[in-house]
């Protein structure tokens, strides 16, 4: 059988798509590891690594559904050159703000809170717009797949660039670059022809539509699993890097590179998954493509916790890496392809509110506990609750609590 893994690349509306979503999530990462590094650099505070991740997350979880709302109502295509345009202007701002002023940790914050607003109606958009994108339905779920490829070699590459670019000229340089890099999005949006849009007469009111996306994934098994494993895995084992600077400065006696390497193995790991995802043929496997991966996951985290090697602690990061890919991409791919056109914004939107909603509250809690049990065992616990997530949730469905 031949395995035909960049199919989607014959479309060349999705290769224009690619090509600029690749570069500013490269720019995306590099200002996400530079905001960590300087939070924790200015106050060494596990908390206040928490807190930064709170707010530039936990707002896509309050918006979020708006975001969904926005994207069934409106023009997908337009929201996402406004919301693109929107965080060129937040990056640069940041930028300006460490470049020419003597900035504080709470004009950082402040600012992350902002990107987090902008992200809750632009991820919605964004991603839709694949499925309009995508002519050929049967490629949907290989699109899905690379575009997570396209995240994770964004996640390799900028973190390891950052590092360098921290070191030697600044955090100020990297949130310029980031600025810069939305501009390779909205040019390739400028040259993707889309279908025109045929707005739609809407009655109801924001709330009631929220409501009923809300009710529509409740009552659909096969929307509803995966949400709300995501959310459980989000709140109490994805933010395992929100430590990392900790492990990076504290465990491993590095700097700012080592922090980037650190989050270029998990990258990495995560690359090599999405390529593994995206040459599969059938979606015959994908529920338990999630479960295995979420309990590899679990293994690693626990392997990784009280390891003081580099070396073998990158090894361990790039298996973390691998598995925690598949929880997203799966769980998106799976909400894609199951969701009706006319719910798919919504339902999209509830898998936002459990994947960047739940993990800044994981973050600050913690944040909160290892300033108790030590960054080491704090990962180890959250190991423990990858393995413990992935029994709970066999064991429901296998009894149809779930369905």
């Amino acid at each position: 059988m031949k395995i035909d893994t960049f199919r989607s690349f014959r479309n060349p509306n999705y290769r224009l798509y690619f090509l600029g979503q690749s570069i500013s999530l490269i720019g995306t990462w590099m200002q996400r590891t530079a905001v960590y590094w300087v939070i924790f650099d200015q106050t060494n505070s596990n908390f206040m690594l928490g807190l930064v991740v709170f707010a530039t997350q936990f707002p896509s979880f309050l918006f979020s559904p708006l975001g969904g709302v926005a994207t069934d109502r409106y023009n997908r295509y337009r929201l996402t050159l406004i919301t693109q345009a929107s965080l060129l202007v937040q990056a640069g701002l940041l930028a300006s703000m460490v470049l020419f002023t003597r900035f504080t940790v709470w004009g950082i914050i402040v600012l992350s809170i902002v990107q987090g607003i902008i992200n809750a109606f632009d991820l919605p958009a964004r991603q839709s717009l694949v499925n309009e994108i995508i002519e050929n339905k049967k490629n949907l779920a290989n699109a899905i797949a690379l575009n997570s490829s396209m995240g994770k070699l964004a996640w390799l590459i900028g973190p390891a660039f950052s590092g360098i670019v921290l070191a030697k000229y600044g955090a100020g340089i990297c949130f310029l670059i980031n600025a810069f890099s939305y501009l390779a999005v909205i040019i390739a949006l400028a040259f993707i022809k889309v279908s025109p849009y045929i707005p739609q007469a809407r009655s109801r009111k924001a709330f009631f539509e929220i409501k009923e996306g809300f009710h529509y994934v409740i009552n659909t098994p096969s929307l509803k699993t995966p949400i709300l494993l995501l959310a459980c895995v989000s709140l109490l084992v994805l933010p395992f890097n929100t430590l990392l600077p900790v492990f990076a400065k504290v465990v491993f006696k590095g700097n700012a590179a080592t922090y980037g390497y650190l989050n270029s193995m998990i990258g990495a790991g995560s690359l090599i998954g999405a390529i593994a995802l995206a040459s599969l043929k059938s979606n015959k496997y994908m529920v338990k493509i999630l479960f295995g991966s979420l309990f590899i996951l679990g293994m690693a985290l626990i392997a990784f916790s009280h390891i003081t090697i580099l070396p073998v602690a990158l090894v361990f990061a790039a298996i973390a890496g691998f598995a925690m890919m598949f929880q997203t991409t799966v769980s998106q791919t799976i909400i894609q392809v199951e969701a009706s056109d006319e719910m798919r914004g919504r339902a999209l939107s509830f898998f936002m509110m459990a994947f960047f909603g739940l993990q800044p509250v994981g973050g600050l809690l913690i944040g909160a506990v290892s300033e108790f049990t030590g960054a080491a065992n704090a990962i180890l616990f959250q190991g423990i609750f990858a393995v413990i997530i992935t029994i709970l949730f066999l064991y429901f469905l296998r009894n149809k609590s779930l369905n």
